[in-house]
């Protein structure tokens, strides 16, 4: 399906209103619902989701993970039987697949759509991942009308899955970087440890990934006892340690797992080698 005249939009807070404004003054009919009201001009107010999609050519719900199912069997009454239904919060792959599935047995086209980047200042352009039975429709739909879609192979729940995997590694970045900062606020050291992280940061490349990904397994005990003498500072400072400590923690399963493997570095005793972070 490709240029779409009428979206329905489900959910219009901070993302379904950028959505919808860019739709908008694109030229399309938009059609939303959201309970509180919508926040937005020109987008045509319904009162529920049913009668939000009655007549759209594409739907998106931008609620939360916890309404979607409700929100998605709300809508069924009022989807037309050419109209995709695509799925954009940040959910777990298994509620994907059961919204897939309840979808599915109502002969109503789904995608799971994962959002890569903030919405607000990007709205339709926000890059996106999109997978399941109604992707490729999707897909076409979302880039004619300006978007930045990319197919993923596979059904519902796979583009969610790749979504939150980069989420374990950029929020817990952010968290490591909160808590050190705190920390560091504490010390007297802030600004320091700002020019610290922002020089790293600046020059990371593929050898940084590399180090990163291996270098804990293999320089696993000693880093158990600096992590240890992390989550002890940070009490000293009354900080809470919960990055420290999880890093600390997966050292410490890192090590074990070395010693059973054998593992070169892994074990008590195996010393720093040079230029070791």
């Amino acid at each position: 399906m490709n240029n779409p005249r009428t979206v329905a939009i489900l959910g219009l807070g901070e993302a379904g209103s950028a959505f919808a404004a860019d739709l908008i003054a694109g030229g399309v009919l938009v059609r939303g619902y959201d309970p509180v009201g919508s926040r937005t001009s020109g987008v045509t107010a319904t009162a529920s989701e049913a009668e939000a999609c009655t007549g759209a050519d594409l739907i998106l719900s931008l609620t939360t993970a916890h309404e979607a199912e409700a929100a998605l069997i709300a809508a069924l009454p009022g989807i037309a039987e050419h109209a995709p239904y695509a799925d954009l919060n940040t959910a777990s792959a298994g509620l994907k697949r059961r919204l897939a599935g309840i979808a599915r047995g109502h002969s109503v086209g789904f995608a799971d759509v994962a959002l890569m980047a903030p919405v607000p200042g990007r709205g339709i352009t926000t890059p996106a991942l999109v997978s399941g039975e109604c992707a490729p429709a999707v897909v076409g739909a979302v880039n004619a009308l300006g978007g930045r879609a990319e197919l993923i192979a596979g059904p519902a729940g796979t583009a969610a899955i790749r979504k939150l995997l980069r989420s374990v590694f950029y929020k817990g970045l952010a968290a490591a970087v909160t808590e050190a900062l705190r920390a560091s606020r504490e010390a007297g050291c802030e600004q320091w440890l700002r020019e610290n992280i922002t020089a790293e940061l600046v020059a990371s490349n593929a050898d940084t990934m590399t180090r990163l990904a291996t270098g804990s397994r293999v320089h696993a005990v000693r880093r158990l006892d600096e992590m240890q003498a992390a989550v002890d500072l940070l009490a000293e400072l009354d900080v809470p340690s919960y990055v420290a400590a999880a890093a600390r923690d997966w050292c410490a399963e890192l090590a074990a797992e070395g010693s059973r493997l054998n593992v070169p570095g892994s074990r008590i005793g195996s010393g720093r080698p040079a230029g070791d972070p």
